[in-house]
């Protein structure tokens, strides 16, 4: 017995050394939706503040995440712009659940502060433009895979706008894209993420002008693990549904999930 604890003790210091090395290699690379970035660059240094855990974290659309994920794409975890592709990977059976709603996503029309385009919630400042062909260059993204750019597609059909703004479209290959655009001078405005348009490198350069709801069909965000996902992944995915992340969420203009 005295044996059996002698090398149990001297066991001991090693076992969790071995314990410290697994979680410093578990690093996971998630997937998500560049509409998060800012918001989920805090969450990811909160949490490892929290934990000593690091995750890596690709931006992107989610429409081309799908592709990779469906390739092989090496990604434990992947947060959607739009719930719908979550359960295109659930119905291929490439995921073990349809996961949570982590965030509802708003959209937000902004220019740079030196464009003379006039931002209202209605459009109406796009609509003078156009008629009075001051509109040259108008950013949003890409309807055919960023979910982001589908919904600023419904709002301008909406409104009344979408077949007169088409020639003068400039797509982002993701919000994010998009967003740089619209405030950068590239474009005199666009139509973008509200999580973007409030984070403080656009918010120095921008204004924007929230776009009401009912504009266009709920940016229910949803997010879920992959079949690959390790102890890390499965520790992030719960702390993204904690108080504290879903407070990060909330400041950056994220309404509240609803599961």
């Amino acid at each position: 017995m005295k044996l059996r604890v002698m090398l149990l003790a001297l066991l001991l210091p090693f076992l969790a050394m071995n314990k410290v090395v697994l979680a410093a290699q578990d690093v996971p690379v998630i997937a998500a939706a560049s509409s998060i970035k800012f918001a989920l660059d805090d969450i990811a240094r909160q949490f490892t503040q929290e934990t000593g855990r690091k995750v890596r974290i690709s931006y992107g659309s989610s429409g081309n995440f799908v592709a990779q994920i469906r390739n092989g794409a090496p990604f434990e975890l992947f947060l959607s712009a739009d719930e719908r592709y979550i359960t295109q990977l659930a119905k291929a059976q490439q995921t073990p659940d349809q996961g949570v709603i982590y965030a509802v996503g708003q959209l937000a029309i902004a220019a740079p502060k030196s464009s003379p385009l006039p931002l209202d919630a209605n459009l109406e400042g796009v609509k003078q433009f156009l008629d009075s062909k001051q509109l040259k260059r108008f950013a949003i993204a890409n309807p055919e895979h960023a979910p982001y750019g589908e919904r600023a597609k419904e709002v301008l059909q909406k409104l009344g706008l979408w077949q007169d703004i088409q020639p003068n479209l400039v797509f982002g290959e993701n919000v994010s894209q998009a967003a740089q655009f619209a405030v950068s001078g590239a474009t005199q405005g666009g139509l973008v993420a509200l999580s973007l348009a409030v984070a403080k490198p656009f918010k120095a350069r921008a204004n924007y002008v929230v776009i009401p709801q009912e504009y266009y069909t709920p940016l229910d965000q949803r997010m879920v693990l992959t079949l690959k996902a390790g102890e890390t992944a499965k520790l992030f995915y719960t702390y993204l549904q904690s108080e504290a992340a879903q407070s990060v969420f909330a400041d950056y203009g994220f309404a509240r999930a609803m599961n």
